[in-house]
């Protein structure tokens, strides 16, 4: 395996690490989001700040990951990327900015005004952020990034049929992932009615997903043929039919209550999915336009690079892996009491 597939899997490890744990700590927004009044949904709310509290920062290291491996080992598409999807990508960053105040400041509200738009804006940002990235995305997976980058294409490139319905797949798939993790918790904390709902949330989710995506190749089909082509031979396909048969297992083991295995199951088929995308270019970063050898840096770049990585992933994966330990053994949570977001008394 040469060094250019070396980096690439590496880069597509750690974008599908964002995707899976990112995505969860995502969709317990949405689901803070969707809770329903300050009476009704303060249950939920204080299931989904308890689970995220210990990991939400954490789960970004991925993201810094993806970011260093592509400008440092493949810049000759990462800079026509940042200047075709600057837009996109800047919603998205911004998103993650507010996200994190509104979730370390809404505890301190002085008032009932502020502690409702915090939250709302907690809320909001966990459903655009992953919108944003999925458009950014499909955006690339479609070749609407040419070569040279095309800064005067700052809404075209990434409001196509296959970069907003990826966009769209991105916030259904963080709740879905979210909801099989929130369930595991419920139960962990001893919360029957919470296990309940979100057994029958992720349940929707996952049914959902599934056929988002199944139908989604008759979309890519119109709007990005060579993508089609892609993901219908080859590694492409193998990946479409895996992340399928994963998903119809998830739906099984969620539907018997066995909460715990469909946390790895779920994380799996949405993993193999971003494989499988990433599959579907080859041999092409930019379709059409530039082709991973022709995108990668000189051959020192990438050896001098790839060490750092594996010595850095040496030492970030203990350290997730025991942070997520300690989380699920509730060694790092608060004890777990509802939220109630204060508002006019018509909710409930």
């Amino acid at each position: 395996m040469t060094l250019v597939n070396l980096v690439l899997v590496i880069l597509i490890v750690a974008l599908a690490a964002y995707a899976v744990l990112g995505g969860a700590d995502f969709g317990g927004g949405f689901w803070d989001l969707t809770a329903g009044g300050a009476q009704r949904g303060a249950r939920m709310r204080g299931l989904v700040h308890r689970s995220i509290g210990p990991v939400w920062e954490a789960n970004h290291v991925w993201l810094i990951v993806v970011l260093v491996t592509t400008w440092t080992c493949f810049p000759r598409a990462f800079g026509p990327i940042m200047e075709t999807l600057y837009v996109p990508l800047f919603l998205a960053a911004v998103g993650i900015i507010f996200r994190g105040a509104a979730y370390a400041l809404r505890g301190e509200a002085a008032t009932i005004s502020e502690a409702r738009e915090l939250g709302a804006l907690f809320a909001l940002s966990s459903v655009l952020v992953p919108f944003f990235f999925g458009c950014a995305v499909g955006a690339l997976a479609s070749g609407h990034v040419p070569a040279n980058g095309d800064p005067g294409a700052a809404f075209t490139s990434w409001t196509g049929t296959t970069a907003v319905w990826i966009g769209a797949l991105s916030v259904v798939t963080s709740a879905y992932v979210s909801s099989v993790f929130l369930a595991a918790d419920s139960v962990r904390v001893g919360a029957p009615d919470l296990t309940r709902a979100f057994r029958t949330r992720a349940l929707g989710a996952a049914t959902l997903a599934g056929a988002m995506a199944i139908g989604g190749l008759f979309v890519i089909r119109s709007d990005s043929r060579a993508l089609y082509d892609g993901l219908t031979s080859g590694i492409g396909l193998v990946a479409v039919i895996v992340s399928a048969v994963v998903g119809a297992l998830t739906l099984w083991l969620l539907w018997t209550s066995r909460f715990e295995l469909a946390r790895y199951t779920s994380g799996m088929a949405v993993g193999v999915m971003i494989a499988g995308l990433a599959g579907a270019l080859r041999p092409d970063f930019l379709p059409g336009q530039l082709t991973l050898r022709d995108a990668a840096a000189g051959h020192a770049t990438l050896l001098a690079t790839l060490i750092v990585l594996v010595i850095a992933l040496l030492v970030i994966v203990p350290s997730v892996a025991l942070l997520f330990r300690l989380a699920l053994q509730g060694r790092l949570s608060d004890q777990f009491e509802p939220i109630i977001r204060p508002d006019d008394g018509s909710g409930g």
